[in-house]
């Protein structure tokens, strides 16, 4: 069963499902970037893990994250050329999350890399600070750093009710870039992860994915009409 909603399932911003997904989802551009790479990169999926703490009363509660990554590397000397990232919610809602994500970029950035961010989390602070002046209203977002550009971003968005973006990916400097296709890849991940059966969309979308009132209506109705309600 595909997800009902055009492009991002927002009900998969959960601590239950969102690991799964991520992963999956990771796997799945992994396996539609990797026959277009010539023989000069190899690709590889990368894990960081790190411990959020948070207090509570009178303890801490400690929780174990894993996160994963593409990296892109020249086959020759093992320069790694573009660095693929998918945030999670405990990057945008956590200290711990949101250190060790920025880590990793800063260290991609010391190296010329280029940088691909891919956001589809509704809930928390955005990870890149810059002008929203000129973009459209969105929900969802990919932002690519070019290794000769580090300051400047192109950014590819999406709304709730639309399609995921295709986007551009970097590689080296004196070669093309290569063509992702993010709802294809978010289509595979979700059937794969079957995750249509353990989703309950008569239930309310997940409290902490901050809906709007136009959100909750335009979601309602869909889901009505795709009779999940």
């Amino acid at each position: 069963m595909p997800s009902p909603f055009p492009g991002m399932d927002p009900y998969l911003e959960t601590p239950k499902l969102w690991p799964a997904f991520q992963h999956q989802l990771l796997a799945c551009l992994y396996q539609i970037l990797l026959p277009g790479l010539v023989d000069r990169y190899r690709a590889r999926v990368g894990t960081r893990t790190y411990v959020s703490e948070m207090p509570l009363f009178t303890s801490i509660i400690r929780e174990q994250f894993a996160e994963e990554y593409i990296e892109i590397r020249n086959r020759t000397d093992g320069k790694l050329v573009t660095l693929l990232e998918v945030v999670g919610p405990a990057n945008k809602t956590t200290p711990a999350g949101r250190q060790a994500y920025l880590d990793a970029r800063q260290q991609a950035v010391a190296q010329r890399a280029g940088i691909v961010e891919i956001d589809l989390i509704m809930q928390g602070k955005p990870m890149l600070t810059y002008s929203r002046d000129g973009l459209p209203e969105y929900d969802y977002a990919v932002t690519v750093t070019r290794s000769n550009a580090p300051d400047r971003y192109e950014i590819y968005t999406s709304t709730l009710q639309k399609k995921l973006p295709k986007f551009k990916l970097p590689l080296a400097a004196d070669d093309r870039d290569a063509l992702l296709d993010l709802q294809a890849a978010f289509a595979r991940a979700y059937d794969l992860g079957t995750f249509g059966s353990q989703i309950d969309y008569k239930n309310a979308p997940p409290p902490d994915v901050p809906f709007t009132d136009a959100h909750r209506t335009w979601s309602d109705e869909l889901l009505k009409q795709m009779k999940l309600r």
